[in-house]
């Protein structure tokens, strides 16, 4: 059984949904039976490469309201990211999300997404590291075990990888995705947010018994 999951460094909902659905898979029965499959999305494609913006700015500039709310709502998020136990600042930028995805299709191709993933999440939120900054992010690539010459190659060409970026997008809006985390199982069913591990475990479940089913009709 296959689940796809579309989502964006910079989505602080995928970060904490990715951990609360890894606890939910824990859970299941034919958790090695499930190939996992990380797809793009962007949350902020028009922003300019390299335009980055403290978090703060950008939420009380997107949703019009006073930064009192805007650090409100990131404490919110803040005690929901503890809760799952993950490491969460409000001291970080945001920013445009394109290369990160184009070293993720690499990462993929060389069986190194999961760890690449995991990193990149672990900087943006939990450490002081700017997945913006090119350093860093070859840095990040080495250690999820990239060739760190490939990776550069990557970054300097925009067209590297940017049609599978683009293929994950055109694919999450055929299949109705407005918003992240997304998680599609086997095709069969769709969750949307960082819901908890439960929903996830019962949502596998049904999943697995509807592809046992169709299996069962051929």
């Amino acid at each position: 059984m296959r689940v796809e999951i579309w989502s964006d460094i910079v989505c602080p909902w995928c970060y904490i949904g990715k951990a609360r659905f890894e606890e939910g898979l824990a859970a299941f029965d034919h958790r090695d039976r499930v190939e996992v499959v990380h797809r793009s999305f962007e949350l902020d494609p028009d922003r300019p490469k390299g335009d980055t913006v403290p978090v703060l700015d950008m939420l009380t500039a997107k949703y019009r309201v006073p930064r009192e709310q805007a650090q409100a709502m990131e404490a919110r998020v803040a005690e929901a990211a503890a809760d799952a136990g993950l490491g969460y600042r409000a001291d970080r930028d945001h920013g445009n999300t394109f290369d990160l995805h184009r070293l993720l299709h690499l990462a993929k191709a060389r069986g190194r997404q999961g760890e690449l993933l995991d990193l990149l999440y672990a900087a943006n939120f939990a450490e002081e590291r700017s997945v913006f900054d090119p350093a860093t992010l070859l840095s990040l690539a080495a250690e999820a075990g990239l060739d760190p010459d490939e990776a550069r190659a990557v970054l300097d060409d925009d067209s590297a990888y940017a049609d599978a970026v683009r293929a994950d997008e055109r694919e999450a809006a055929e299949l109705g995705a407005t918003a992240v985390p997304f998680f599609v199982l086997d095709r069969r069913f769709g969750v949307s947010g960082g819901q908890p591990a439960e929903i996830f475990t019962q949502a596998l479940r049904q999943a697995w018994e509807a592809s046992q089913v169709s299996e069962g009709a051929k």
